[in-house]
């Protein structure tokens, strides 16, 4: 019985690769699906405020202005497409693209969030806030702040990740066959 024992307590913690990548895979999906959720809710309820208050919708887009909103989509698109190829320099074998490439995505996420900053403050000074203070444009803020403070906020993890990755490239962390932390 003691050998059970011994046998069960020594195979604690030591899990196939191959179980591993499979529970990865599947914490990443459940992680997924709850920003889905989340985001879902935010994004109806900017939409039904949205519907139901179309002037104050159509002044608050004049005053932040569609050439900003614009170059911050590009930013987002464009730092997704630096991702995807720099995990695809790393599957080629080519470590210094990845970290060419890992940068890009950084550097623009960083670029979205400063401007992301500009449209706050340019918001804010023309009186789109956060808090209720009696007017339609601070009903509009809570609803405009809060999924795009949350989308922020994610960009900023996904810079801090992509420093993460550099680091761990520069350190010899991944390969054309171990890539799974990118």
């Amino acid at each position: 019985m003691a050998a059970v024992e011994q046998h069960v307590e020594h195979e604690h913690g030591h899990a196939s690769p191959q179980t591993r990548l499979e529970n990865l895979k599947f914490a990443t999906w459940l992680y997924l699906a709850s920003e889905v959720i989340i985001f879902t809710v935010l994004i109806a309820t900017y939409v039904v405020f949205s519907l139901n208050n179309r002037d104050v919708v159509h002044e608050v887009h004049e005053k932040s202005g569609i050439l900003l909103v614009a170059f911050n989509t590009f930013l987002l698109l464009a730092s997704s497409w630096a991702m995807v190829m720099g995990l695809r320099q790393l599957k080629l074998g080519n470590r210094q693209g990845l970290i060419s490439w890992i940068s890009l995505t950084a550097l623009l996420g960083a670029i979205f969030v400063s401007l992301q900053y500009v449209e706050y403050r340019t918001l804010s000074d023309a009186g789109v806030v956060l808090f209720y203070s009696g007017g339609e444009l601070s009903e509009f803020g809570m609803r405009f702040y809060a999924p795009t403070a949350f989308h922020g906020a994610h960009v900023i993890v996904g810079v801090l990740w992509a420093l993460f990755i550099i680091w761990n490239a520069r350190r010899g962390s991944y390969s054309a066959t171990n890539y799974a932390g990118v």
